[in-house]
């Protein structure tokens, strides 16, 4: 013979035959409840999830559940060398095995290579700069404006 067990429909507990509060709304539905407790927890429209004493709160907060014994394995990763945009996978392995005075001399060729261009262009600029100088340009302005100036005859107190 088997028993036929109900839910409490707040608490999750079984309910065994001649026990429990069942509650029937005006729309036809009817509700299980082990005892007055989770009766009145539903009634005043509590969340079961968030009461510690519940079926539901056990599993969202995992409890009670029993750890799997065998550990998951973690795959072992495998190195997996790509080329890179602008460099091939030959070029890379070649510079990873020049030796590392090769790769300084190389590194400190560039470098002077490129302090080389900015000073030229520094030249460049000084030289422009030189036949545009603003300070020059003034004083020779003002040379020609005081020689103009004393070209003019002097005015005399004349009047008409």
């Amino acid at each position: 013979m088997s028993l036929k067990l109900d839910l409490c429909n707040f608490s999750g507990y079984k309910i065994y035959p001649s026990c429990g509060i069942r509650l029937a709304r005006t729309d036809g539905k009817i509700y299980n409840f082990v005892n007055k407790k989770s009766r009145n927890a539903y009634l005043m429209k509590k969340n079961p999830r968030k009461i510690a004493w519940t079926v539901l709160y056990r599993r969202k907060m995992k409890k009670g559940t029993e750890q799997d014994v065998s550990k998951k394995r973690a795959r072992k990763t495998t190195k997996f060398q790509r080329s890179i945009q602008g460099a091939t996978l030959e070029n890379i392995l070649a510079k990873r095995n020049q030796k590392p005075e090769v790769r300084k001399a190389q590194r400190e060729q560039v470098i002077r290579s490129q302090k080389e261009k900015l000073k030229a262009k520094k030249e460049a600029k000084a030289s422009t700069k030189k036949k545009t100088d603003t300070k020059a340009v003034r004083a020779a302005q003002k040379k020609i404006s005081k020689a103009n100036t004393k070209s003019r005859p002097a005015r005399t107190g004349v009047m008409m």
